[in-house]
């Protein structure tokens, strides 16, 4: 396929695409790790899609499941009825997430924008079920992403997905957020004093808003915004305290890192913390059908049942019975094939502990200041000097440089800038199903490594 920077006869496409300046080959099978195009060329998916898929591509009993559920019923209106699959997958999902949902419930969507703004609008519903009309504000972090709609637009701190849109968006306060490379703060202990600064931050913006913060929304580690940042010691829980001390829930977004990607469950579990509301898909159904999901907390599920018993909200396709039956399967075949102990980084011999190690050993190129993550989870940030850390300019386009040079090579990774300013600033997202070889991370590594010197103007 020719590349082209406009519409034009040789190029013409019916689909808005994501971009007119880029040539998109056609995919046509995906196997394990691989992806191929209409052309034959093979590609080793190393960010699973978008941090998209968990279980690999082309698993049949995936399809079957979909397929079954299909010809037995396509579609119905959750208004009008429930299914058996809804009922017995959001049982199911509610003991995966462990004793924090014990008594809750589940609402399933069609994706993580979605389920960001079900959760931002049961977050409000919540608070005046009790009796707290006035919360309704959602505090948010800085170069966060939480979604594409404009309520989840609007806690995002996304620049360069935000700017365009301002005037449309409801504006809440954006609270800065611990990146230890690039740590504000002198970090002389593992950053855990840095840590409880950025937690004094969000408990100064609660107290500004004089009693209207309905939740705050967090990532608990950071996606394709900051690259796989791990917060550091002890934040997480001192953002939970300071939540429940001040009545405001916490939404933990784990539309990424959610369904074993971090090498547990959900990532929150890496640091004991229990929120009240909890945001996943991407992982869900491991791209396999459209699907995301909002855990409820028995406390605010109550909440709504004892109160005006509805939630007032809804979309056509939420519980559509195909996405669930693909969800349910690929839950099954998590647990079955232990997946998520293939994506723990701190188990020895774990294939997310070989990725662990394989980036590490990139950290010698002349280009890579930052290599962090947390199971198969993670990112490569690119700087023009690594002494002083400065990015390269982001006319550049660095890290869509390694990125296209990696794809030649066939290798798939994910590119981002905007990681120290918004604009300034070029990672790599690496996210590869968990069924990846170490015989495959060290041929990725290779090909990675030599893009990346290849990318170097």
């Amino acid at each position: 396929m020719p590349e082209s920077t406009a519409i034009g006869p040789a190029s013409y496409s019916a689909i808005l695409r994501r971009s007119f300046r880029k040539a998109f080959p056609p995919a046509v099978r995906g196997e394990g790790v691989y992806l191929w195009d209409a052309r034959g060329k093979q590609y080793l998916d190393f960010s699973g899609s978008a941090a998209v898929n968990f279980i690999g591509h082309g698993v049949a009993e995936i399809a079957a499941a979909m397929a079954a559920q299909a010809k037995q019923l396509e579609f119905v209106h959750s208004s009008q009825f429930t299914t058996p699959v809804a009922e017995e997958y959001a049982s199911e999902l509610i003991d995966f997430a462990g004793k924090n949902f014990a008594g809750g419930c589940v609402y399933f969507t069609c994706g993580g924008s979605e389920s960001v703004e079900t959760a931002l609008k049961l977050a409000r519903q919540y608070q005046v079920e009790i009796g707290q009309n006035k919360r309704h504000q959602v505090i948010s972090r800085g170069q966060s992403y939480h979604g594409s709609t404009l309520g989840a637009l609007s806690v995002s701190g996304n620049k360069r997905r935000r700017e365009m849109y301002l005037p449309m968006v409801r504006e809440f306060a954006h609270v800065a957020f611990p990146y230890c490379y690039r740590c504000a703060f002198e970090c002389t202990d593992g950053c855990r004093n840095c840590g409880q600064e950025y937690a004094a931050e969000l408990e100064k913006a609660i107290e500004a808003a004089e009693g209207e913060v309905a939740a705050f929304i967090v990532e608990p580690v950071s996606g394709a915004t900051l690259g796989a940042v791990v917060p550091p010691p002890g934040y997480l829980q001192s953002v939970a305290d300071i939540c429940r001390r001040h009545g405001v829930l916490l939404i933990a977004d784990e539309v990424m890192t959610g369904m074993g990607r971090t090498g547990r469950h959900f990532a929150v579990e890496h640091w004991e913390v229990a929120p009240d509301l909890l945001v996943t898909a991407k992982g869900l159904s491991s791209g396999y059908a459209p699907l995301g999901a909002v855990l409820v907390s028995k406390r605010v599920a109550e909440a709504v049942a004892h109160g005006s018993g509805a939630f007032l909200h809804g979309f056509t396709y939420n519980s559509h019975p195909i996405s669930l039956a693909a969800g349910r399967a690929v839950l099954r075949l998590v647990q079955e094939r232990r997946l998520v102990q293939a994506a723990d980084s701190e188990c020895q011999g774990s294939m997310a502990a070989t990725l662990r190690q394989g980036l590490e050993s990139l950290r010698d190129a002349k280009t890579v200041g930052d290599v962090r993550g947390i199971g198969l989870l993670w990112g490569v940030e690119f700087v023009a000097d690594k002494t002083t850390k400065r990015p390269f300019d982001a006319q550049l386009n660095f890290a869509g440089r390694v990125a296209q040079a990696s794809m030649r090579r066939g290798l798939l990774v994910y590119p981002m800038q905007g990681c120290v300013d918004g604009i300034a600033g070029d990672h790599l997202l690496i996210a590869p199903p968990a069924v990846i070889t170490t015989e495959q991370i060290d041929w990725a590594v290779k090909q990675l490594r030599e893009a990346i010197e290849e990318a170097v103007p």
